[in-house]
């Protein structure tokens, strides 16, 4: 289990400030998700899923001072 708590970001309101030299690149099956993982410490702070294609998943277990979330949707990963 990864305890990952998906908060889903536009690619256009996501910006890595720092850190990026760190970030590695894992993709199985289709190859369509890039799970993106710190080489130092193997954390999955976000990644770019099948699902969103236009967003990041961003764990919400990684942010300093998370936003009110207003709308949470429960999913098992395999039916929508």
């Amino acid at each position: 289990m990864h305890d990952y708590e998906h908060l889903f970001i536009n690619h256009n309101d996501f910006n890595i400030i720092k850190g990026n030299k760190f970030i590695t690149e894992y993709s199985f099956g289709t190859k369509t998700a890039k799970h993106l993982f710190c080489k130092n410490c193997g954390i999955k702070s976000f990644y770019q899923p099948r699902s969103h294609p236009d967003s990041f998943s961003i764990n919400l277990q990684c942010i300093e001072g998370p936003p009110e979330i207003k709308n949470v949707v429960y999913f098992d990963g395999k039916n929508e």
